[in-house]
């Protein structure tokens, strides 16, 4: 279900910028609406947080998949028709639902199998799938076979790729006996608080996710547009470092791992801040492309460090309402990186690395501490 779910995502997620571009929307108001979603799934995940029990989790993925479904072919509707108010509307159900069923996943795994190894290979499963539905949106794109195939058919292609995940979920047995007893809110935010490696991974999560989301927000318009990348090229530009990605963590969790984290640390993030102080410093877009193409080839290395940990270090009876509030954190650093992303784009290209690189000189301090309270844990 995954995989033909994360096909889909990939496909559309990949082209649902320049599809709003096309429908007549500014960098500036696809980066709003985009933020806008985003905030709004985060008021979403913790309703969901707060009602759905870990017996009801399957049943909660098959509808919110059924009105992702319904919503993608309203949209798919609305394409040039020129009604802006009903596509914001669309977009803000499309991520959402996408948001939903993505936060859901991971805690029903973890009533069968629960370990750091299990997380990695839970996220490289999404990202690899991610970049087959980019690999056939880049083999697709501007193809005439009978039709044109345009961003609105990869829409429609998406579709068809969650029409699979939908059945698929229908055929999924489960264990109707799971301990369903839920956490209350104000149960969780105690938790986290009683915990100084909970609360620091909180802020971690949040810093992270808005230094990534500042620089790469809009990557799609950034390569397009910026790089005068055609859409195929920037499509097949994602794909091969996104593959490349996918093959490096892969390895890095079997062979490449340091065993000083402090070391994998700094691979990850340490270099990359280096390169995006580069490429502000320079405002060469050589460097700038270097610097995207590393952020994006070691984004799926290391979660075993870098998240595993801190995820499975939480007790099973908070798992559900832990990794929805990780995400409500995380969502809502998304949601501040690509407001700004939005912001610093309509400024300079250099702007959304630079700011990128100042928000990460924090994401690399916390990630040091993190590692500290682990070792100091231990003794």
């Amino acid at each position: 279900m995954l995989a033909f779910f994360s096909i889909s995502i990939g496909l559309w997620e990949n082209f649902r910028q320049l599809w709003l571009q096309d429908n007549n929307f500014s960098p500036n108001n696809i980066g709003n609406i985009i933020s806008i979603g985003t905030l709004i799934s985060v008021l979403g995940i913790m309703l969901a947080g707060k009602y759905i029990k870990l017996n009801k989790l399957k049943n909660f993925i098959k509808y919110a998949l059924i009105i992702k479904f319904l919503n993608m072919i309203v949209l798919f509707s609305l394409n040039n028709l020129g009604n802006s108010n009903l596509i914001n509307i669309s977009i803000i159900i499309d991520i959402l639902t996408g948001y939903l069923v993505t936060t859901s996943i991971y805690p029903l795994i973890t009533t069968i199998i629960k370990s750091n190894t299990i997380y990695s290979k839970r996220k490289l499963t999404e990202y690899f799938f991610r970049d087959i539905g980019i690999l056939i949106g880049g083999l697709l794109i501007g193809k005439n076979i009978g039709i044109l195939i345009n961003y609105n058919i990869c829409l429609l292609i998406s579709i068809i790729f969650l029409v699979i995940s939908i059945i698929v979920i229908f055929n999924i047995k489960i264990d109707e006996n799971i301990d369903s007893k839920s956490t209350k809110v104000s149960s969780i935010f105690k938790y986290i608080l009683s915990s100084k490696l909970q609360t620091i991974y909180a802020i971690y999560s949040f810093v992270g996710s808005m230094a990534m989301q500042t620089a790469l927000g809009l990557k799609m318009i950034t390569l397009t547009n910026y790089f005068e990348f055609s859409d195929n090229q920037a499509t097949n530009y994602l794909l091969i470092v996104g593959l490349l990605a996918d093959v490096i963590g892969i390895i890095a969790l079997k062979y490449l791992t340091p065993k000083n984290d402090y070391v994998t640390i700094t691979i990850k993030f340490g270099i990359r801040f280096i390169a995006y102080s580069i490429a502000f410093l320079s405002n060469s877009l050589i460097f700038t492309l270097i610097a995207i193409t590393w952020s994006i080839l070691i984004s799926t290395s290391y979660e075993n460090i870098c998240d595993g940990y801190y995820i499975n270090n939480v007790e099973n009876k908070y798992q559900l309402t832990f990794t929805n509030f990780r995400y409500v954190v995380k969502y809502l650093g998304d949601a501040a990186g690509i407001f700004l992303c939005g912001i610093m784009y309509n400024i300079g290209l250099r702007y959304m690395f630079g700011l990128s690189a100042l928000f990460m000189i924090f994401q690399i301090g916390l990630a040091y501490y993190l590692i500290y309270l682990r070792k100091e844990s231990k003794h």
